[in-house]
């Protein structure tokens, strides 16, 4: 069904955040909002602030930023139109209807859910019947204790071709077989698609049975799929629905992480082992629309696979499809576990600390990436480097964002070029120190005290003098504060001791007058007085159109600069390793940073070429004054 913004705005209007916010989360009142310590991460000071004037939450910790709606699917794990639907109900709005089909779809569905639920607790009957005892004693050799077995709801199912129909005859046999509970093929009567068979149900975000899954138990039948899953039914998509996913949830919301392995068994194996925020796709390659889920819980899931040939096969599968899906802060990770163990080998081999140490340390999509194609083929010949490079830059163009496309074709780049042409050693000059491997005969000369005083420029720091001038500019155009809410809330996670003046800036928002000089200050903050100030924008009498402009140009400015900064201390820290490409960026890095500082100085000398045409204009006047008072 389609929601107009204008409904969802109405909506919005009509829930207040902080009462949905607080079922979970204790708030104290802070002035006109509300604070309290984060949700979504650990932290001893409240940094979590709620505006109900404002619709919406923000942490100056860890930058988690939303309205009533998102705080419903990121803290509550429902889907979009699930939230819709309960802050409706609370609002007394009534969700707009779809059209009569997709009524008649959502009552069919409605019958379905009921038809699943019976047949789930069908399946836990028989796994306690005496006909269940070979599923009990599988389920005991692989150490799942009572608690296991009954959170995850495991069953059986009967080696009868009608048991169900004869269980569940209060439904339709059509009914059955649009489940996916039963087949029908041609016109020769259904008969169940599970048949002695260990039983999982598959629920959906809020814990209802969607699907089943259902493991082989009797070995002698090598036709039968080891694992065998519902097929798609109005209920269930496989290539949308992710196992787990409405425990990992919440779990990951603690955990700050989520862990994706390739099958369900894998799941419950960590489960027990007292790992909670892990998922599994049902049986296929991770999707794009699977990919997205995991991206609403955590922006960086951890992907582990079998350390097999088959492991490392669906690692890249997943890879390839997630890069046309980058942008900023969202990508993947990979674990590869050891040749020819699961999770649960690992863990009853070597305790669940050594999995916690693996998911502690994944590798990046980029890494991963760069080390399954150099170990993709030999390289003893130029073609066959040249094959590597060809399939490193097919990979950056898949991506459709810009920047992070260009980032990556830089960095595989990079790497094939040290790869394939690794830097020879110049002539070593001996001396009483330390032979330098830089100098006349260097392939790449640099001064002496080149390294010393780079790392020096990427320490030093003069961004006070903006900050304050942004600060006082949006105190004299309180009006431009909101605009530039998300820009300085994104800042404050580089300058924590920005944190304070935005925080100010945004709770005094609706009460400063503009055109009015007060003071708002954090440590090391001050506002400069109009009379020294740099910029127009905090000079009456300014344009108030030209004024808004530069001051826009200035959050710009000072938004860049610490992630440019950054980026040089990055550059900087990779010199003993690389020192030509270190060099090579940080002259780049330095160049941007030049033109921050010309730009900056322009708009300096704007100002003070406006200034100096001021008092010109006004210089007739100052002298028939003083000649006055000298008469």
């Amino acid at each position: 069904m389609a929601l107009s913004p204008q409904w969802l705005d109405e909506l919005r209007s009509r829930v207040t955040l902080s009462s949905v916010v607080m079922r979970t989360t204790k708030l104290q009142k802070a002035g006109r909002e509300w604070k309290a310590c984060c949700p979504f991460h650990n932290e001893k000071s409240p940094s979590f602030t709620v505006s109900d004037e404002k619709g919406f939450y923000h942490c100056f910790g860890c930058g988690a930023h939303g309205d009533v709606i998102r705080w419903m699917t990121d803290q509550r794990g429902l889907s979009f139109m699930d939230a819709v639907k309960e802050l409706a109900s609370q609002a007394g709005m009534e969700v707009p209807r779809p059209d009569p089909r997709e009524a008649q779809r959502a009552e069919e569905r409605a019958g379905l859910h009921d038809v699943m639920a019976a047949a789930q607790n069908w399946f836990e009957e028989n796994l306690r019947s005496t006909e269940g005892a070979k599923a009990r004693e599988y389920l005991k050799s692989r150490g799942f204790n009572e608690r296991t077995i009954e959170r995850f709801g495991f069953g059986y199912a009967p080696d009868s071709r009608t048991a169900m129909k004869q269980a569940l005859s209060q439904f339709d046999d059509a009914m059955l077989v649009e489940a996916g509970l039963r087949i029908l093929v041609d016109d020769k009567d259904p008969y169940d698609r599970f048949r002695a068979r260990l039983m999982l149900p598959i629920q959906d975000a809020r814990g209802r049975v969607i699907a089943f899954g259902g493991r082989i138990l009797d070995k002698e039948k090598k036709d039968a799929p080891k694992y065998l899953n519902s097929p798609d039914t109005p209920l269930f998509d496989k290539g949308r629905t992710l196992y787990n996913l409405n425990r990992a949830g919440p779990a990951s919301r603690q955990s700050k992480r989520v862990v994706v392995v390739e099958g369900y068994m894998d799941v419950i194996a960590l489960a027990a082992a007292g790992i909670e925020d892990a998922v599994a796709p049902m049986g296929t390659a991770l999707t794009e629309q699977q990919i997205e889920l995991l991206w609403r819980l955590e922006e960086k899931p951890v992907l582990c696979f079998d350390g097999d040939a088959a492991g490392k096969r669906a690692a890249m599968r997943a890879a390839t499809r997630a890069l046309p899906m980058l942008r900023p802060g969202h990508s993947l990770q990979f674990v590869s576990l050891p040749g020819g163990m699961d999770p649960d080998d690992l863990i009853r081999a070597r305790g669940r600390d050594a999995m916690d140490r693996l998911l502690a340390e994944p590798a990046s999509l980029l890494d991963t990436l760069w080390t399954h194609e150099r170990e993709a083929a030999p390289l003893s010949s130029p073609e066959d480097k040249a094959g590597l490079k060809a399939r490193l830059v097919e990979h950056t163009e898949a991506i459709q964002d810009t920047d992070i496309r260009s980032l990556y074709r830089r960095d595989l780049l990079d790497r094939f070029s040290a790869f394939a042409f690794p830097r020879r050693e110049p002539a070593r000059r001996e001396s009483g120190n330390r032979a330098r491997p830089f100098g006349k005969n260097s392939a790449f000369p640099m001064r002496e005290g080149a390294s010393e005083e780079l790392r020096r420029t990427a320490k030093a720091n003069r961004r006070d003098t903006l900050a304050q001038a942004v600060v006082a500019g949006l105190v004299r155009h309180p009006d431009q504060i909101a605009r530039h809410a998300e820009a300085l809330l994104g800042l404050t996670a580089h300058e924590p001791k920005l944190a304070g003046a935005v925080e100010t800036l945004l709770e005094l928002s609706d009460t400063l007058e503009a055109g009015r000089n007060r003071t708002i200050s954090a440590p090391g903050i001050q506002t400069p007085p109009p009379d020294n100030a740099p910029y127009s924008f905090l000079v009456e009498g300014t344009d108030p159109q030209a004024a808004r402009e530069e001051l826009a140009e200035a959050v710009a400015l000072l938004v860049e600069k610490p992630a440019l900064e950054a980026a040089i201390v990055a550059a900087t820290a990779r010199f003993e390793t690389d020192p030509e490409g270190a060099f090579a960026e940080q002259q780049r890095l330095r160049e941007r940073k030049l033109e921050i500082e010309s730009r900056l100085g322009h708009m300096a000398r704007k100002r003070a070429a406006a200034a100096a045409l001021q008092d010109q204009a006004a210089g007739p006047d100052s002298t028939e004054s003083d000649e006055k008072e000298m008469g």
